[in-house]
């Protein structure tokens, strides 16, 4: 559940920025997006999140957002399933749906000739979905059959027993996709209610990129979501950290463990965090410079790939990372791992490590901006963060800010080898 929402976009770079003009559009109707305009293609993307995601199920209708979500495109309004994707797909438009953790995405790309079209089909589907009952039938098998797979899935297990470690009968502590038995108990009359509660006005976030103005989108905002309800359900409290430190070992049968580890994390608002933004990839990043990469792969041969990464949800913030070995070599992994974990929490990072992940960090973010639906994608993200509208041109900066000073400080404070816990599943070792 957790690892989807791993990734939050975190900015846009400086010379991304640098052709670009981020507005703050509010509609009549008092919608507000964020717009960049490109008309050098006659082609918008629209993207819209409604925080609350599938941390909004209860207990016992643990799956309904998520199918519920996956449910919209099959009929609206008088267009049953086939009807809608035929007209979907004659206006060449591109409509997605999808159910975070966190918050419900709406991505929608067309054509400026078939914008009105488009909008209107897209309004039906938000706001008058059928939820037939063979489509529920239809579309909850396959759910169902994806969670009959996950069983036997090593890295899922892995990371549904770690959420239930950490966060109890928090609703980040169970599967949002929910389980062979809750979604097999889903009715239509659920899947209504979980659509009523996720939709709201005092929820939304919105952003556009490409072949519109300011002018055209205010009034295309109310129509597409103008009737929305003004609130929806309650959205989850703050959820507590419950792990203590230590190894949980789930017996699977495989020559490979896998193994998800972690403790509590930083909140994304926190003043330190771009210095442990940057401590974070100097030992887990992608790159086979990482330390993490270089001792556990590169010199000892006992993963073909390790990782960490900062985690900020709504309601969490955790550090987590993930690796797999072989049953024999787990046990010795962990131990290089918390070698490293406590020899950053003490030492830090030199000043080549600092250089290096600066220049990268602020380097690679162009590639991110390769089209209006990236685009559109970030600045929800931006928004959903409460993040600033200047935050593009700021965000660099606040990297290069951040000193050698900064980073040994934070170090001691992020890097909690004592609490450090691990969900090893598999048959390892030595353990």
């Amino acid at each position: 559940m957790i690892l989807r929402a791993l990734f939050a976009v975190l900015a846009l770079s400086l010379p991304a920025q640098a052709e670009m003009q981020i507005q703050s559009v509010t509609s009549p109707g008092g919608i507000t997006a964020w717009l960049v305009e490109d008309h050098n293609i006659p082609f918008t993307a629209l993207e819209i999140q409604f925080k609350g995601g599938t941390s909004l199920d209860t207990p016992d209708k643990r799956g309904a957002v998520n199918l519920m979500t996956a449910l919209i495109e099959e009929g609206a309004a008088d267009m049953d399933s086939r009807a809608f994707a035929e007209a979907r797909d004659s206006l060449a438009a591109n409509f997605s749906f999808d159910a975070g953790t966190d918050s419900i995405g709406v991505s929608a790309s067309f054509l400026t000739e078939n914008r009105d079209s488009a909008i209107a089909l897209l309004q039906q589907a938000l706001n008058a979905p059928r939820f037939d009952q063979d489509a529920v039938d239809r579309v909850r098998e396959q759910v169902l059959s994806m969670l009959r797979s996950d069983e036997k899935d090593p890295d899922t297990i892995g990371s549904q027993t770690f959420d239930a470690l950490a966060f109890g009968d928090h609703p980040y502590g169970s599967s949002g996709d929910g389980t062979l038995a809750t979604v097999a108990a889903l009715t239509r009359d659920d899947i209504l209610a979980a659509h009523k509660g996720a939709r709201a006005r005092d929820r939304i976030f919105v952003a556009a990129a490409g072949d519109i103005t300011a002018a055209e989108l205010g009034p295309l905002l109310d129509q597409l979501l103008g009737d929305l309800p003004a609130t929806g359900a309650p959205l989850p409290p703050r959820a507590d950290w419950r792990l203590p430190p230590g190894v949980t070992v789930k017996d699977f049968p495989t020559p490979q463990s896998s193994v998800l580890f972690g403790h509590v994390g930083i909140p994304r608002d926190d003043p330190d965090f771009f210095a442990a933004f940057i401590l974070n990839e100097a030992l887990g990043g992608g790159r086979f410079t990482a330390r993490l990469m270089s001792e556990v792969r590169e010199k000892r041969g006992l993963t073909y790939g390790i990782g960490s990464y900062l985690v900020n949800m709504d309601q969490a913030d955790m550090y987590l990372g993930q690796f797999s070995a072989s049953n024999d070599k787990v046990a010795e992994a962990i131990q290089v791992l918390r070698d490293e974990w406590a020899k950053i929490g003490a030492e830090g990072i030199t000043e080549e490590e600092l250089a290096t992940t600066k220049t990268y960090l602020t380097g690679s973010y162009p590639l991110r901006f390769d089209g209006n639906g990236p685009i559109a994608s970030i600045l929800v993200g931006m928004q959903m963060q409460g993040l600033p509208i200047d935050y593009a041109v700021t965000r660099n900066d606040k990297i290069n800010a951040v000193t050698m000073e900064d980073v040994q400080r934070v170090a001691r404070r992020l890097y909690l080898p004592e609490a450090l816990h691990f969900v090893v599943v598999g048959q390892p070792t030595g353990l």
